[in-house]
């Protein structure tokens, strides 16, 4: 049994069948990639992890808890932590702080703006902000606003706003998009270092290069149901990816 589990979800918005009998099984520690062309429903699929949406039918668990019925911050405080496709910051706030609030959050389950006389004064909390902003290179700008950042420090930002959440599941939608070449390349680095912590991800990704960069496993949507899962070896060569992907023009 795998530390993430999803058994037979459905999920339709009118007459579109997004999601068809999907099933999915991360193994703990996994670097786990879902792949698919666009409308194969990777977003819907991703939202129903983390209770954005409800599946019509199927469950969802982790680390042997249901997740369908709890909220988004039930999920976040099991260990449940998402990255999203743009990055979800607080611009006005610098770096150190914007490790802190989630930590907080974490720690008490809510935080508000209106304590942060009480924040500055945990040295234990800052320390921890202040260690992983060194750990993702990024302790030199600690005292930046991070609106001033490029979207490479932005996305080692919010990966650092994740872990110091001490998640066991990182859910990374698109963590790449809008990255040139080189901050993907440095990406894919920081994501290996991350994976090495024993830290379960899941990948939704459209540029190869990082899937097959990351992954240990690849499931691949296409209309709403999985097509394919297989290690990424085999994958590239599966006649149903390809034609999903309209003769592999993408692998």
């Amino acid at each position: 049994m795998g530390i993430l589990e999803v058994k037979n979800v459905n999920k339709s918005f009118g007459g579109l069948k997004a999601l068809r009998e999907v099933n999915l099984d991360v193994a703990e520690g996994s670097v786990h990639a879902i792949i698919g062309p666009n409308g194969a429903g990777k977003s819907t699929l991703l939202n129903t992890l983390i209770a954005k949406l409800t599946p019509d039918t199927g469950s969802v668990t982790f680390d042997g808890r249901p997740l369908i019925g709890m909220t988004p911050h039930q999920i976040n405080q099991i260990g449940v932590a998402r990255v999203f496709q743009t990055p979800e910051i607080f611009g006005e706030l610098s770096l150190l702080e914007n490790v802190m609030i989630p930590a907080f959050a974490r720690r008490d389950g809510a935080f508000g703006l209106h304590a942060w006389n009480q924040v500055v004064a945990e040295r234990d909390i800052r320390d921890r902000a202040m260690s992983l902003l060194a750990d993702l290179k990024l302790d030199g700008k600690a005292h930046v606003e991070a609106q001033h950042l490029s979207r490479g420090d932005k996305r080692r930002l919010e990966l650092a706003m994740c872990l110091v959440q001490e998640p066991k599941l990182l859910l990374l939608d698109e963590p790449t998009a809008g990255m040139s070449r080189a901050d993907t390349n440095r990406t894919i680095e920081l994501l290996k270092e991350i994976a090495k912590r024993g830290i379960t991800m899941v990948v939704i990704e459209h540029d190869m290069h990082v899937v097959f960069s990351l992954a240990q496993k690849i499931s691949v949507l296409a209309q709403g149901a999985i097509i394919a899962e297989d290690l990424p070896e085999n994958i590239k060569g599966n006649p149903k990816v390809q034609e999903a992907y309209l003769g592999g023009a993408h692998l």
